[in-house]
């Protein structure tokens, strides 16, 4: 049967303001440097007609060779990404990743591209003015997370600043200050996030308050970002999978209390990462946490974002009364992506999650990544556009700062978030999202409207053309 939306723009209630660069992306620290990523799908795993597999003995390690691959660095001054990320409008740019945890920053050449010790790679003052060019040719805001392993300080030595110095003092002096910094990449996962061997909770928070000290002295216009955790404070995948789908036990994960508890440091904006699930790359070793392709257009699957935004705007609340919540890290799955993260089909999602995330909170969603793996914008190598750049393209055009109740309770088949006019004519820009794969949904409009209609190419999800 199907449903029925009635449009009545001049009576709804105004719920916030949010940030007009709610959507902003990431660029892999391991795309800046070179490295490993994960391993691109073939064609037919896209499509849906080839399965995935994987080989091993089932842990994470012997699987490697097939989940990841050696990239080289990003081109940066490449015409069309630059073109491309620019006609978002202004936006947030975070240069992370697990890579920035264990990067050694080589600015005067003196390592003749040799990693020092207790480092995993090596940043060369060529590729750093390469992002800052970037995000000065974009008219985009920085955001970093810094080097904490092995090679900087042991796990009881206080964090020093000589790596930070580096970084930010090249970035000021270039002309493109750093806007904003969290102290590391996803430290819930302690060692495996690339931290010295025995680093505790209670030594992040003791490098954290070192850090943004340091920072606030030296550095006072830029914003203080934390804790960056992806867990285990809501649960990814399944709500019947227990945990957080099993990353718990497969990296040890400590909460964001365990991270914030005690600290005398405050933060600016609560930061967290959030990926809906993960990917076919992954299954194998966190099933619970992995959705099939049929479940896509699903209701729980798509309430998982804004359920997950409701559960940290608590701890919001509690770390940083009054500040923006950042999603620092988004996305369909962790692991490089879903087989139809470059479809189609990923659209409802990215599109639901911007909407019901600005019905629950101010604050800005960093899309994982621009141009690096299946989940990215536009394709590697090439910067082709794929249809989740198109679907937040017209997010940024159209949706403007003021969030509106939509006074339409979410369900099968009807997802409506009204916005302000980004343009700030008169009128409401409304996102109408039909995920029912078999019934229409009937929209009763009050008066004359511009309307975009997005689809897969000749119907179908999957479609690598919107």
């Amino acid at each position: 049967m199907a449903e029925f939306v009635k449009m009545s723009p001049t009576e709804l209630k105004a719920l916030r303001e949010v940030n007009p660069m709610m959507m902003s992306y990431n660029i892999e620290f391991a795309e800046v440097t070179g490295g490993t990523f994960w391993k691109a799908y073939t064609p037919g795993q896209v499509a849906g007609t080839e399965p995935f597999t994987v080989g091993g003995n089932g842990s994470l390690e012997s699987m490697m060779g097939d989940l990841m691959q050696v990239y080289p660095p990003i081109n940066l001054y490449d015409e069309r990404i630059r073109k491309l990320a620019r006609e978002f409008g202004p936006a947030w740019v975070r240069v992370s990743g697990t890579w920035a945890t264990k990067t050694y920053y080589d600015f005067d050449g003196t390592t003749n591209g040799k990693v020092p010790d207790g480092y995993l790679n090596v940043l060369t003052k060529e590729q750093w003015i390469g992002v800052l060019d970037f995000v000065k040719a974009v008219g985009a805001k920085l955001l970093i997370s810094l080097s904490n392993c092995p090679g900087l300080h042991s796990a009881d030595t206080p964090w020093p600043s000589t790596e930070a110095e580096k970084i930010f003092g090249l970035s000021k002096e270039y002309g493109v200050p750093i806007a904003a910094v969290e102290f590391a990449n996803e430290p819930n996962m302690m060692e495996q996030t690339g931290f010295a061997p025995g680093y505790t909770p209670a030594d992040f928070r003791r490098d954290q308050d070192l850090c943004f000290a340091w920072v606030r002295k030296n550095y006072p216009d830029c914003i203080c970002v934390g804790p960056c955790t992806c867990g285990p404070d809501a649960t990814i995948g399944h709500k019947d999978g227990g945990g957080t789908g099993g990353i718990e036990q497969l990296f040890h994960s400590c909460s964001c209390a365990d991270l914030m508890e005690g600290t005398r440091e405050p933060l600016d904006v609560f930061s967290y990462h959030f990926y809906n699930g993960v990917s076919e790359r992954m299954a194998s070793v966190m099933p619970s946490a992995h959705w099939a392709p049929e479940e896509a257009n699903g209701e729980e699957y798509l309430a998982a974002a804004g359920e997950t935004a409701k559960i940290y705007a608590a701890l919001r609340d509690k770390y940083c009364p009054g500040g923006e919540m950042w999603v620092t890290e988004a996305g369909d799955a962790g692991g490089g992506g879903d087989t139809w993260a470059s479809t189609y089909l990923d659209v409802l999602r990215t599109l639901n999650e911007l909407g019901s995330f600005a019905a629950v909170s101010n604050g800005v969603i960093f899309h994982n990544t621009l141009a690096a793996s299946d989940y990215a914008f536009l394709s590697r190598g090439d910067h082709m556009p794929r249809p989740n750049h198109f679907a937040v393209l017209l997010w940024n055009r159209l949706m403007g700062t003021t969030v509106y109740d939509s006074n339409e309770p979410v369900r099968e088949g009807v997802h409506v978030y009204v916005h302000s006019r980004r343009d700030g004519k008169p009128g409401k820009a409304y996102l109408v999202i039909n995920n029912s794969l078999t019934e229409n949904t009937i929209v009763d409009l009050p008066c004359d409207a511009v309307r975009y209609t997005l689809a897969g190419k000749d119907g179908e999800l999957r479609a690598t053309v919107m």
